[in-house]
């Protein structure tokens, strides 16, 4: 009866914070949130409607990642203790991929239903762009196992829930995903992580022994080249594009959606693209899956490490690391997109900032901007030198 009380004033407590900070978005002095709850809330904010009712589902067929993934066997070999498990204690077991996204869960009827209302279910994105704080976004960011109880997840519709989660890696210590236990917070349990690691515990030890994987490392800002092992590759610029369009969607493409993104409507069939894909897999040493395309290599990509910083709230890295539009000769519609996604999202967050050194060096990339140019003129106080500079670039760009 006490154990429960204290459950019951900690929720309290919660809610009075996240009541008083979540709808106004303002960060209080004294918050008594641990600190990655409360930095996980301010980064999800930019993303994430905190009224939202469930979590969005992934765009591809689901099946097809669950059935290619390595996690597939280990779990399905221990999927008998998992259910017993989350059975037994009224758990919501689930596993996800390395992009937070749910391939595979069990447990009882009642708990699956609740469960399924939040899409806690196969197909939902569950990474903090898409669903917030909550702990399977957190072992997801941080890499190590995490819990958030009831109010301090950011989405309103989770209050009434207790996750529990801990990464799985494989041999060569690459993070494959997640393994979840969930339930209502009233069952909190403090027994519940110890479970959730010696379960994953299991799951690693079942994963294939490998040699370690080839290091890809792409610059597809400006013309484009990549490495393999220290190794430059020959890509042609089909090959480029494909390469870049699998790093920035690491959930990958099936053939039809990788045709349309590399031909678009150009008469080309599938048979021609997987000849391509077959052409670069031998480049990658095999590090290019088959049935859906995904690369198994770690990728160090320039155009993904712009993307992870404004997911993280950081616009300086990513306007810095913002040299160039992405392959810009490329008329691929894939690239296309990711082009004009990236060109927009850089640009509205130095709009966004009130840093006049972001906004003069984005300037200085994109002379034909009035609009970056004016308000960089705008952050400068008088007297100030840089002021001269952005008064420069904005005459320039009214006389053409």
């Amino acid at each position: 009866m006490a154990e429960r009380s204290v459950l019951h004033q900690r929720r309290a407590a919660l809610e009075r914070e996240w009541a008083r900070w979540v709808p106004v978005q303002a960060r209080p002095e004294n918050l008594t949130l641990r600190s990655e709850v409360a930095e996980s809330w301010a980064r999800s904010l930019s993303f994430v409607d905190p009224a939202r009712d469930s979590a969005p589902a992934a765009d591809d067929e689901v099946r097809a990642r669950w059935r290619d993934s390595p996690l597939r066997t280990p779990v399905t070999e221990l999927a008998d203790e998992l259910r017993s498990i989350a059975d037994d204690a009224g758990f919501v077991a689930a596993v996800t991929d390395e992009s937070g996204t749910i391939l595979w869960t069990c447990g009882g009827k009642v708990m699956r239903s609740r469960a399924e209302r939040v899409n806690f279910a196969p197909g939902g994105r569950w990474d903090e762009p898409d669903m917030g704080t909550n702990a399977l976004s957190l072992a997801l960011r941080t890499g190590r196992p995490n819990s958030v109880f009831s109010a301090e997840h950011l989405v309103a519709a989770l209050h009434g829930w207790v996750c529990y989660c801990a990464p799985i890696r494989d041999p060569r210590g690459r993070q494959l995903g997640v393994l979840d236990l969930s339930t209502t917070w009233d069952r909190s349990h403090p027994l519940a992580m110890s479970t959730v690691r010696t379960l994953v515990t299991a799951i690693e030890s079942r994963l294939p022994a490998t040699a370690p994987a080839p290091g890809v490392e792409l610059s597809c800002l400006g013309p484009g080249h990549a490495t393999l092992d220290g190794v430059p590759l020959r890509l042609s610029p089909r090959h480029l594009e494909m390469l870049t369009l699998l790093a920035l969607e690491p959930g990958g493409f099936s053939p039809e959606t990788l045709r349309e993104a590399i031909y678009g409507d150009q008469p080309v069939t599938t048979t021609t693209l997987r000849a391509e894909a077959s052409h670069l897999r031998r480049m990658l040493r095999g590090a290019l899956t088959s049935r859906r395309y995904t690369l198994t290599a770690p990728v160090a990509c320039d155009a993904a490490a712009v993307l992870s910083a404004l997911k993280a709230g950081d616009t300086e890295t990513a306007v810095r690391a913002y040299t160039a539009a992405l392959l810009p000769a490329s008329e691929a519609p894939g690239i296309i997109r990711w082009r004009d996604h990236l060109e927009v999202a850089v640009r509205e967050a130095v709009l966004a900032s009130n840093r006049p050194d972001l906004a003069l060096l984005h300037g200085e990339r994109h002379p034909f901007d009035l609009e970056v140019h004016e308000y960089a003129y705008s952050l400068l106080a008088p007297g100030d030198g840089r002021r001269g500079i952005a008064a420069a670039r904005l005459r320039e760009a009214l006389s053409d």
